[in-house]
């Protein structure tokens, strides 16, 4: 039997976010975590006999920016929108030699540089931590980015505008808010890791600059767009496949108090809800996020230790929102039958939809090695399954 779809993309977004029945699951594909990698992208165009020019969305990730044509092709109920960078800001991609192998660099506002070796453009890792060795004075004179520099918001409200005036889709912002990470991105894992335990004075004063900046950046963009938007993306990994990164105890007095900051400023100042992005076992993390004021948890890791989706629906149906959860992106997408694909989804599906409460992605980014067959079968299984009994 044929579905009928009687909703709108932004009805039935709404719908789902507020725990209440959608015609049918909403389906997302396009975010800084919920994209898909140029190689697969490419393979993917020439599978549906597309002739696209391929556009990078995110240059650190290697995303590829998803046509209308493939995003109508797979029912995508979401269309995003992105600020900009802050005037003067230099984001031109250099090509460098390094040791006899040319590299392509990319310096960010914060002085992070990200490299890319030419051999293998798969997605670039962090190549200099500006913070590395950097001492609680050193902060004072770093010369931080501003997060409210009108440069970055310029024409967004008019693309804001034309999504929602014009288009039927659920309107979401790219990924910002990243409060925790950049701070071992400016610093390096290992010592910031390190940091946690022996030098909170130091963290404190470095994730206040990361909050500070962010604060700023959803001061300008909700000035923009806060009445247009329906979904604000913010994240940082807490956890790994096993649980969380760093003793909890330290989020609690450390992390968490900018998190929540952060996130109630949001809140004050939109009605659109707020989607946090940590992969792994983060389960302890859910009731923080919630009281920090979060309404969406994504990726919704369910090959990490504890992430049962049946249990997460049970525990949390009715009260936290689940994105993503859709297919094993480590075992079966990449590597499984599309009918094995096509199975893990439809049993993630009819676990995560009911009582609404879930929008569909595959497991944050669709990776470079996974077949269109795969992808396809995703998606069709999303749609098919994700339709609700009148």
């Amino acid at each position: 039997m044929k579905h009928k779809e009687t909703m709108t993309s932004r009805e039935r977004m709404l719908k789902a976010l507020n725990f209440k029945t959608p015609d049918r699951v909403p389906i997302d594909l396009g975010g800084n975590q919920t994209g898909i990698h140029k190689n697969a992208y490419l393979n993917l165009v020439k599978h549906l006999g597309l002739n696209e020019q391929i556009k990078i969305m995110d240059a650190v990730q290697q995303l590829a920016q998803p046509s209308e044509d493939v995003l109508k092709r797979f029912r995508v109920d979401t269309r995003y929108i992105r600020a900009g960078a802050g005037e003067g800001y230099d984001g031109t991609i250099k090509r460098n030699t390094r040791n006899g192998k040319l590299w392509h660099d990319l310096k960010d506002e914060f002085g992070v540089v990200w490299s890319m070796p030419d051999s293998n453009p798969l997605y670039m890792d962090i190549s200099h931590h500006p913070l590395s060795g950097a001492t609680l004075a050193d902060l004072k004179d770093y010369p931080w980015p501003k997060g409210n520099d009108p440069a970055r918001f310029a024409g967004l409200r008019e693309r804001a505008l034309e999504l929602k005036e014009e288009t039927p889709y659920a309107v979401v912002s790219g990924i910002a808010g990243v409060v925790y990470e950049y701070c071992w991105y400016l610093r390096g894992l290992e010592d910031w890791l390190c940091d946690l335990m022996t030098e909170p004075e130091f963290c404190e004063a470095l994730i206040d600059q990361t909050c500070k900046f962010w604060m700023g950046y959803f001061e300008g963009f909700l000035n923009e767009v806060g009445d247009l938007v329906d979904v604000i993306m913010i994240g940082d990994d807490l956890a790994g496949q096993s649980g969380p990164l760093f003793n909890p105890e330290t989020y609690r007095s450390i992390v968490k108090p900018r998190h929540k900051k952060l996130a109630q400023y949001i809140r004050s100042r939109t009605q659109a809800k707020i989607w946090y992005h940590t992969c792994g076992n983060c389960r302890v993390y859910i009731p923080e996020l919630k009281d920090n004021g979060v309404d969406i948890l994504n990726p919704v890791q369910t090959s990490a230790h504890n992430m049962d989706p049946a249990e997460l629906k049970a525990e949390w149906g009715g009260k936290m929102v689940f994105w993503g959860g859709g297919c094993d992106s480590q075992h079966v997408l990449p590597t499984g039958t599309p009918e094995a694909v096509y199975e893990d989804t439809r049993r993630n599906v009819e676990i995560l939809k009911q009582g609404g409460g879930y929008v569909f992605n595959n497991i944050h980014n669709i990776q470079g090695e996974v077949p269109p067959e795969n992808i396809t079968a995703m998606y069709d299984a999303a749609y098919e399954h994700g339709f609700y009994k009148s």
